[in-house]
């Protein structure tokens, strides 16, 4: 066997080897998984987990991207690629631990195909590269009955909730939507109830009926029902999503049946208020000296989730509050009870996926919500996340009597407003295995009988069930609170023009957000949200804007010279024109070109600093793509010299040994 079959078969032995070995590899260690990313970009949240161990039925994902359109696409398509490849890692992932009910189909569409088609009619964003070419980038999931829901196109800007959005998908897909929303409140939110008749005798009147609020509109463009819960209900059933605004005064007996509904697993916004502007007097019982609260809380049921609403305590913030004068023949002063939160000043929980997108909200007289201090009572797996707070700026302030609130002293209360060191927190979600503010059972007045009542029950008349009492959850659930009652009404969320009912800031997308975000699954509910796949080269943006600090100063100085040339040009050219039917002053001609000398030097010098700028990113850039790709190459040369140099001493010195006698 000559030298070259030698090197032939030895080349292909290891090869073989090499195959083998990784064949090898990955049926043993195959499903070992290392996530070296900073922020655990490719490890699943323990509630998605728990989502697909839950599975009972398989789901199919098809995640489409035109992945040969992009190969000749602009740049802004181009820049999909890495998000792509990270999606698709990510959907692995849930294949991985769905024990084989997930399974995941990559599509890529081509012009005129069956693909293409199929992703039109699920209804995926489309956006046109060519006249043939299409761009999509979405996500399919479809049960075996048949039930489809879709990611319509995976934007960037949703990078840190992608984990949740996909998680949203598959438990929507596989569990039944939460369609049924129960609203309880003290205020006339769903509109006056009244038949033809009464509505009839009103209009006589001069009256009209009061509609529903504009959420309420929209919720019944959105949920399939939503209906009213009486303030005197001793039991709250065949509801999915309970929204209580201004509970106030109910009695033990309802606040028991709300306490016992969020138990059995249901979930609730519920929005206290410690001064409702929108909760005006009855006229009727101002004349007989009838006292009106505008407050509504309940404290027994905080008390359990780990929360407290202070009584007459209001959060404020100068910051953020709105500008207006209190009479007309005042200025206008900082509003303090008017807080217009804003993600500019970071008012807005960004991990949590109901506050990550907002961008405005605005309350009247806010409340104050604190955690307990004594926390010995309360479960252990209770998580209280803030929502919507003040800047580190914001304090509380109080008033000693609701009366004051009649006709408010703006400029006194922002005389007594002080800044604070703290946030104070509008709006918590509660989650965890809730206990009950009535460990003993129902309360005692649902049990009474009234003395000397006779009952008197035919045979064929039906029972009443008996609920059975909770002491704890069963399961964990969850809870919105909120400490304002007015950001939700007419006057601050909504505006009537002649086009309709518009919205105004982000007030009603919160409650939206909150009831999307708490039908779903308390495993969904705690995700948290992911970091950023892309990497900033923070090191070279500090290089990058050292170098812009040199040349800054330079260039204010260059653009004032050339600023103050241009304004003695135009003097100049001024004095030309009124003597235009004179004879023209050389002097001043001559100035004039010595001025746009100066001008063109100046600009000149301008150009020089910029391009020097330029200059030095490029270096720079090439000083750091060196420093990656060269160092490689460079250590493998250095080892092969080694080698040769090690290998050439070795051959002469085992020449020169078989030459010695």
């Amino acid at each position: 066997m000559n030298r070259t079959i030698r090197l032939i078969v030895v080349v292909s032995l290891i090869l073989v080897i090499a195959v083998s070995a990784v064949q090898i590899v990955q049926r043993l260690f195959g499903s070992w998984r290392i996530d070296v990313t900073q922020e655990r970009l490719y490890t699943l949240s323990e509630g998605t987990k728990n989502v697909l161990q839950a599975l009972q039925q398989p789901l199919t994902l098809r995640l489409y991207y035109t992945k040969t359109a992009t190969l000749s696409a602009p740049d802004q398509i181009r820049f999909f690629n890495a998000y792509y490849e990270y999606v698709r890692a990510l959907l692995e992932e849930y294949v991985r631990y769905s024990n084989g009910k997930i399974k995941l189909e990559i599509i890529d569409p081509r012009p005129y195909s069956q693909e293409e088609l199929a992703a039109i009619r699920y209804g995926l964003k489309r956006f046109s590269i060519t006249e043939e070419e299409s761009f999509f980038f979405g996500l399919v999931a479809q049960t075996e009955l048949g039930v489809t829901k879709m990611i319509p196109f995976f934007s960037p800007e949703r990078e840190n909730f992608i984990e949740y959005d996909i998680t949203y998908l598959i438990d929507t897909a596989v569990n039944p939507p939460k369609t049924r929303v129960g609203v309880l409140s003290s205020l006339p939110v769903m509109g006056d109830d009244v038949s033809g008749y009464m509505a009839a005798m009103m209009r006589m009147q001069g009256q009209r009926p009061r509609g529903p609020w504009g959420l309420v509109r929209q919720l019944r463009e959105l949920y399939a029902e939503v209906r009213s819960i009486p303030t005197d209900t001793e039991e709250i059933r065949d509801v999915d999503l309970l929204l209580v605004i201004h509970p106030k005064d109910l009695s033990a007996k309802t606040r028991y049946a709300i306490d016992q509904y969020i138990l059995k697993g249901g979930r609730a916004v519920i929005a206290l208020d410690p001064f409702s502007v929108v909760d005006r007097p009855d006229p009727a019982m101002m004349q007989y000296g009838m006292e009106h609260k505008a407050v509504s809380s309940l404290d027994d049921l905080l008390a359990a989730w780990g929360l407290e609403m202070p009584a007459n305590t209001f959060a404020g913030d100068r910051m953020l509050a709105g500008v207006g004068s209190p009479s007309p023949n005042e200025r206008p002063i900082k509003i303090i009870p008017y807080q217009k939160l804003t993600a500019a000043y970071g008012c807005f929980n960004k991990n949590v996926p109901m506050t990550a997108s907002l961008n405005e909200v605005t309350f009247w007289f806010p409340g104050v919500l604190k955690k307990k201090t004594d926390s010995s009572n309360l479960p252990g797996d209770l998580e209280l996340v803030p929502l919507m707070m003040t800047t580190k700026q914001g304090n509380s302030w109080t008033i000693s009597h609701p009366f004051e609130l009649r006709s408010p002293d703006y400029a006194d209360i922002l005389r007594r407003f002080r800044d604070g060191l703290e946030e104070q927190v509008l709006a918590y979600r509660v989650t965890g295995t809730l206990r009950s503010a009535f460990p003993d059972g129902p309360p005692k007045e649902d049990k009474e009988e009234k003395n000397g009542e006779e009952k008197q029950e035919s045979a064929s008349e039906e029972t009443k069930p008996v609920s059975e009492h909770l002491s704890e959850a069963r399961q964990p659930t969850a809870v919105v609170v909120v400490a304002d009652v007015d950001f939700l009404s007419d006057v601050l969320a909504y505006q009537e023009t002649i086009f309709g009912l518009a919205v105004v800031g982000n007030n009603a997308a919160f409650v939206l957000n909150a009831l999307e975000e708490l039908s779903g699954s308390t495993d969904l509910i705690r995700l948290r949200s992911r970091g950023g796949y892309k990497r900033p080269f923070t090191r070279v943006d500090q290089i990058e804007r050292a170098a812009e600090e040199k040349t800054a100063e330079e260039e204010a100085r260059i653009m004032a010279e050339i600023k103050g040339f241009e304004t003695q040009l135009n003097e100049k050219l001024r004095a030309l024109e009124s003597k235009e039917r004179e004879l023209i002053n050389k002097t001043i001609l001559e100035e004039k070109k010595e001025i746009e000398l100066k001008l063109h030097q100046a600009e000149m010098r301008l150009r020089d600093v910029k391009m020097k700028k330029v200059a030095d990113k490029e270096a720079l850039k090439n000083r750091i793509r060196n420093f990656c790709t060269l160092p490689g190459p460079l250590a493998v040369l250095a080892a092969a010299v080694i080698l040769a140099v090690y290998r050439a001493a070795k051959r002469r010195y085992s020449i020169q040994h078989m030459r010695e006698p």
